[in-house]
C-alpha cells in the first residue's frame, strides 16, 4: 500500500560538500525516503544515485528572469526536478525582507506565475506564518521550518492552510516527525528531515509508515463448538517479513468475523519456528488485506500484500513470498459474540497452529468450548472483498 504521508530529506549545500550530501542522500534512498531536497545544480547527481522524487531550490528572482524560449531550448539537455522550491536566499528564509504589500513579493510572484510550485519558509516570527499562508494559496508544497522546532506554529498552519497545500514540516529527529504527523490529530502531510544520522532517517521513515497504518479494535468471542471435519485444502501464507511474537493474520469463513491466527513464531517439539508463516485456514476463507479489504486465501499469490496484525490491533503490511496449499485434516471452530452473532472458521488440526485466547496463546488442538478467542468483527457484507451495505446470509 502506497504511503499517504511523506518523508523529505534536506540535502542542499548547507549540509556540506557533495560527498557529505551524497552520504546523506544514499542513506535516505536506502531507508525509503520519498523526496530529496537539493540545490538546482545537484538534480542530475541525485538522479544518478537512485529513483526518488527530487525537489530543487531556485531563487525566485532568478526563476522569473529566465526567458521562456531559453527554458524550452535548454530543457532537452537539463535534468528537470519534480518540484521547484522558492524561498531559500530570498524572502522565505529572511535573507531578503518581504514587502509590507505582499503583492510585491518576488517569491509569491514566482509561485503565482507558475514558474515554481513549492515554497520554503522559515518561521522566524508571526509575520512568517502569514507569509507561509499566502504562499500556500499557490504552492503545491509548502515547506515550513523553524530555528527551534515548536508545535504551536505548526498547529496554526495545519488549521489555516492544511487543506490548501501539502504541508511539509521541517524536523531534525524522528521524535519530532512523529509529533508532526500527529499534531491536531490531522498532522502534517510530510516532514523535511535535516539529519545525517542513518538511524534517524530510518526511524523517520518508520514514523511515516506508522502514521498511515490502521488500528483495528479487536474483541473476544466465546468458543461454542470445535469439531473435526475431515480433510480440506488449507493455505500456508509465507511472507517476505519476519513477524514478531504477538503478530499474525485475521482469517475466517465469514468476512464479518475474522479470527486472529498467530504466526509460527514459537518452537514446538515437532518443528522449528517459521516466523514468516501463518497457517491460515482453508482455501475458501477470507484474509484481511491493506486498505480495509479482504481476499480469499486461495487468491493470494507471490507479490500480493497482506495485513499483519498484533494482539493490540496494530497493523502493518507484508508482501506474500509464497502460498502453499495442501490437503490436511481440519477443525471447525464456532464462536459466539455475546449473543449478537455467530461466526466460524476452519483451521488445520495441528499443534503448531496457535490462536489468541484471554489466557494467552493456545494451540488449536487444545481449544475447548468456553475458551474466548481474539477476532475482528464488523457488521458489514463483502462483495469481491469490498465492504458494502447489503444483507448477506453466511452460515
Amino acid at each position: 500500500m502506497e504511503s499517504e504521508r511523506e518523508v523529505w530529506l534536506k540535502a542542499d549545500d548547507e549540509v556540506g560538500d557533495w560527498e557529505a550530501r551524497k552520504r546523506r542522500i544514499t542513506a535516505g534512498l536506502e531507508s525509503g525516503v520519498d523526496w530529496v531536497l537539493v540545490d538546482d545544480a545537484d538534480v542530475d547527481r541525485v538522479r544518478e544515485l537512485g529513483a526518488v522524487n527530487v525537489a530543487a531550490f531556485r531563487s525566485g528572482r532568478d526563476v522569473d528572469f529566465i526567458d521562456d524560449a531559453e527554458t524550452d531550448e535548454e530543457s532537452e539537455d537539463a535534468v528537470a526536478p519534480d518540484a521547484i522550491v522558492v524561498g531559500k536566499h530570498g524572502e522565505g528564509d529572511g535573507t531578503i525582507d518581504f514587502p509590507t504589500d505582499l503583492s510585491g513579493s518576488a517569491d509569491l510572484s514566482t509561485l503565482r506565475r507558475g514558474n515554481a510550485d513549492s515554497a520554503y519558509v522559515r518561521i522566524l516570527g508571526e509575520e512568517y506564518e502569514r507569509f507561509a499562508e499566502a504562499a500556500a494559496m499557490d504552492a503545491e508544497y509548502t515547506i515550513v521550518a523553524g530555528e527551534d522546532w515548536t508545535i504551536i506554529p505548526l498547529e496554526n498552519l495545519i488549521a489555516r492552510i492544511g487543506a490548501e497545500t501539502t504541508l511539509v514540516a521541517g524536523v531534525e529527529t524522528a521524535d519530532d516527525a512523529r509529533t508532526a504527523f500527529e499534531t491536531l490529530e490531522i498532522g502534517a502531510d510530510a516532514v523535511l528531515l535535516d539529519s545525517d544520522d542513518p538511524d534517524e532517517i530510518r526511524e523517520t521513515v518508520a514514523a511515516r509508515d506508522a502514521a498511515d497504518r490502521e488500528r483495528l479494535d479487536l474483541r473476544y468471542a466465546e468458543v461454542t463448538a470445535i469439531e473435526q471435519t475431515g480433510s480440506a485444502d488449507r493455505v500456508c501464507v509465507d511472507t517476505a517479513s519476519i513477524m514478531d511474537q504477538d503478530e499474525g493474520m485475521l482469517v475466517g469463513s465469514m468476512a464479518r468475523g475474522l479470527v486472529f491466527v498467530h504466526a509460527e513464531t514459537a518452537d514446538s517439539p515437532y518443528v522449528a519456528s517459521r516466523p514468516f508463516r501463518v497457517n491460515a485456514g482453508a482455501v475458501h476463507a477470507y484474509v484481511r488485506v491493506p486498505g480495509g479489504g479482504t481476499k480469499y486465501l486461495s487468491e493470494l499469490a507471490s507479490g500480493d500484500e497482506v495485513l499483519l496484525v498484533d494482539t493490540d490491533g496494530h497493523t502493518r503490511e507484508a508482501i506474500v513470498g509464497r502460498v502453499k496449499i495442501e490437503t490436511r485434516p481440519m477443525f471447525r471452530v464456532e464462536l459466539d459474540l455475546d449473543g449478537e452473532d455467530r461466526v466460524e472458521t476452519l483451521l488445520q488440526n495441528a499443534e503448531t497452529i496457535k490462536v489468541q485466547t484471554r489466557e494467552g496463546r493456545k494451540a488449536v488442538t487444545d481449544l475447548e468450548p468456553g475458551d474466548e478467542l481474539l477476532l475482528y468483527y464488523e457488521q458489514t457484507a463483502r462483495h469481491f472483498g469490498e465492504a458494502i451495505e447489503e444483507n448477506i446470509i453466511e452460515k
